[in-house]
Protein backbone atom coordinates (compact mmCIF):
# COMPACT_ATOMS: atom_id res chain seq x y z
CA UNK A 1 0.00 0.00 0.00
CA UNK A 2 1.11 3.42 -0.68
CA UNK A 3 0.96 6.84 1.42
CA UNK A 4 -1.71 7.83 -0.89
CA UNK A 5 -3.63 4.99 -0.52
CA UNK A 6 -2.84 4.66 3.03
CA UNK A 7 -4.13 8.68 3.52
CA UNK A 8 -7.49 7.56 1.52
CA UNK A 9 -7.91 4.62 4.09
CA UNK A 10 -7.33 6.72 6.98
CA UNK A 11 -9.63 9.46 6.05
CA UNK A 12 -12.17 6.76 5.61
CA UNK A 13 -11.14 6.02 8.97
CA UNK A 14 -11.69 9.59 10.17
CA UNK A 15 -15.07 10.15 8.75
CA UNK A 16 -16.73 7.06 10.36
CA UNK A 17 -15.35 7.56 13.78
CA UNK A 18 -12.79 4.57 14.07
CA UNK A 19 -10.17 6.40 16.03
CA UNK A 20 -8.73 3.11 17.06
CA UNK A 21 -7.76 1.95 13.72
CA UNK A 22 -6.85 5.71 12.60
CA UNK A 23 -4.39 5.50 15.95
CA UNK A 24 -3.22 2.53 14.55
CA UNK A 25 -2.52 3.89 11.17
CA UNK A 26 -1.28 6.90 11.95
CA UNK A 27 1.64 4.95 13.96
CA UNK A 28 2.42 2.25 10.76
CA UNK A 29 2.70 5.42 8.79
CA UNK A 30 4.55 8.15 10.75
CA UNK A 31 7.55 7.65 9.65
CA UNK A 32 7.40 7.58 6.52
CA UNK A 33 4.85 9.97 6.01
CA UNK A 34 8.02 12.15 7.78
CA UNK A 35 10.19 10.69 4.75
CA UNK A 36 7.83 11.50 1.89
CA UNK A 37 8.00 14.93 3.12
CA UNK A 38 11.66 15.41 2.86
CA UNK A 39 11.70 13.98 -0.14
CA UNK A 40 13.46 15.45 -3.52
CA UNK A 41 10.32 14.27 -5.74
CA UNK A 42 7.60 16.95 -5.20
CA UNK A 43 4.97 14.57 -5.54
CA UNK A 44 6.19 12.30 -2.55
CA UNK A 45 6.12 15.44 -0.62
CA UNK A 46 2.72 16.40 -2.03
CA UNK A 47 1.22 13.02 -1.13
CA UNK A 48 2.74 13.22 2.58
CA UNK A 49 1.04 16.65 2.71
CA UNK A 50 -1.70 15.67 1.55
CA UNK A 51 -1.86 12.84 4.33
CA UNK A 52 -1.10 14.60 6.77
CA UNK A 53 -4.87 15.93 6.93
CA UNK A 54 -6.54 12.82 5.84
CA UNK A 55 -4.73 11.19 8.52
CA UNK A 56 -6.33 14.14 11.02
CA UNK A 57 -2.54 14.56 12.10
CA UNK A 58 -2.52 17.65 14.33
CA UNK A 59 0.84 16.67 15.73
CA UNK A 60 2.17 17.30 12.13
CA UNK A 61 0.67 20.80 11.74
CA UNK A 62 4.70 21.78 12.15
CA UNK A 63 5.14 19.90 8.83
CA UNK A 64 2.65 21.68 7.22
CA UNK A 65 3.85 24.98 7.18
CA UNK A 66 6.77 23.67 5.70
CA UNK A 67 4.94 22.60 2.78
CA UNK A 68 3.13 25.94 2.43
CA UNK A 69 6.43 26.89 1.46
CA UNK A 70 7.84 24.51 -0.62
CA UNK A 71 8.56 25.37 -4.17
CA UNK A 72 6.09 23.29 -5.53
CA UNK A 73 2.61 24.62 -6.17
CA UNK A 74 1.67 21.11 -5.92
CA UNK A 75 3.18 21.03 -2.33
CA UNK A 76 1.92 24.03 -1.65
CA UNK A 77 -2.04 23.29 -2.26
CA UNK A 78 -1.54 19.79 -0.63
CA UNK A 79 -0.57 21.37 2.85
CA UNK A 80 -3.69 23.86 1.79
CA UNK A 81 -6.31 20.92 1.44
CA UNK A 82 -4.79 19.67 4.76
CA UNK A 83 -4.92 22.62 6.53
CA UNK A 84 -8.67 23.62 5.40
CA UNK A 85 -9.33 19.65 6.51
CA UNK A 86 -8.17 20.17 9.85
CA UNK A 87 -9.23 23.25 10.61
CA UNK A 88 -13.34 22.75 9.95
CA UNK A 89 -13.28 22.43 14.15
CA UNK A 90 -10.07 24.02 15.14
CA UNK A 91 -9.70 27.48 13.77
CA UNK A 92 -6.51 27.64 15.48
CA UNK A 93 -5.01 25.63 12.82
CA UNK A 94 -5.41 28.35 10.47
CA UNK A 95 -5.27 31.04 13.19
CA UNK A 96 -1.40 29.80 13.63
CA UNK A 97 -0.82 30.45 10.13
CA UNK A 98 -2.59 33.03 9.19
CA UNK A 99 0.34 35.77 7.70
CA UNK A 100 1.54 32.62 5.45
CA UNK A 101 -2.02 32.05 4.30
CA UNK A 102 -2.01 35.87 3.60
CA UNK A 103 0.43 35.49 1.71
CA UNK A 104 0.03 32.59 -0.48
CA UNK A 105 -3.80 34.21 -1.35
CA UNK A 106 -2.51 37.40 -2.07
CA UNK A 107 1.00 37.22 -3.92
CA UNK A 108 0.97 33.10 -4.93
CA UNK A 109 1.72 33.11 -8.93
CA UNK A 110 -0.29 29.72 -8.73
CA UNK A 111 -4.41 30.34 -8.96
CA UNK A 112 -4.89 27.23 -7.92
CA UNK A 113 -3.09 27.09 -4.79
CA UNK A 114 -4.19 31.49 -3.99
CA UNK A 115 -8.11 29.78 -4.42
CA UNK A 116 -6.89 27.10 -1.43
CA UNK A 117 -5.54 29.57 0.58
CA UNK A 118 -8.92 31.84 0.62
CA UNK A 119 -11.02 28.70 1.14
CA UNK A 120 -8.74 27.40 4.19
CA UNK A 121 -8.92 31.26 5.24
CA UNK A 122 -12.58 31.15 5.95
CA UNK A 123 -12.27 28.66 8.52
CA UNK A 124 -10.12 30.74 10.47
CA UNK A 125 -10.97 33.31 13.17
CA UNK A 126 -12.81 36.58 11.44
CA UNK A 127 -9.85 39.06 11.76
CA UNK A 128 -10.90 42.35 10.67
CA UNK A 129 -7.59 42.16 8.72
CA UNK A 130 -8.25 39.26 6.89
CA UNK A 131 -11.78 40.39 5.74
CA UNK A 132 -9.76 43.60 4.83
CA UNK A 133 -7.19 41.84 3.07
CA UNK A 134 -10.16 39.24 1.38
CA UNK A 135 -12.14 42.27 0.35
CA UNK A 136 -9.58 44.06 -1.40
CA UNK A 137 -8.20 40.62 -3.36
CA UNK A 138 -12.04 40.76 -4.65
CA UNK A 139 -11.30 44.46 -5.87
CA UNK A 140 -8.70 43.71 -7.92
CA UNK A 141 -8.37 44.17 -11.73
CA UNK A 142 -7.03 41.26 -13.45
CA UNK A 143 -7.46 38.60 -11.34
CA UNK A 144 -8.87 35.45 -12.58
CA UNK A 145 -13.00 35.97 -11.83
CA UNK A 146 -13.01 32.29 -9.81
CA UNK A 147 -10.16 34.31 -7.42
CA UNK A 148 -11.93 36.93 -7.31
CA UNK A 149 -15.42 35.73 -6.34
CA UNK A 150 -13.93 32.92 -3.73
CA UNK A 151 -12.18 35.68 -2.01
CA UNK A 152 -15.49 37.46 -1.94
CA UNK A 153 -17.42 34.61 -0.83
CA UNK A 154 -15.08 34.28 2.01
CA UNK A 155 -14.76 38.10 3.22
CA UNK A 156 -18.94 38.00 3.44
CA UNK A 157 -18.81 35.20 5.24
CA UNK A 158 -16.18 36.33 7.75
CA UNK A 159 -18.30 39.17 8.00
CA UNK A 160 -20.91 37.67 8.76
CA UNK A 161 -19.36 35.49 11.93
CA UNK A 162 -17.75 38.65 13.18
CA UNK A 163 -20.87 40.54 13.51
CA UNK A 164 -23.01 37.55 14.98
CA UNK A 165 -20.41 37.54 17.79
Amino acid sequence: MSLAEAGVEANLLAESGNERDLAKLRAAWADDLEAAARSEDYRERAAAYRAVGQFRFRQKEELLRRGLEDDSPACRGSALLSLELLSRDHPRTINSVRPLLHNLANADGNEAVRRLALIALRNGSPQRDTIVLLQGIAEEEGLASDVRQTAAKVAAGLDKRAKSR
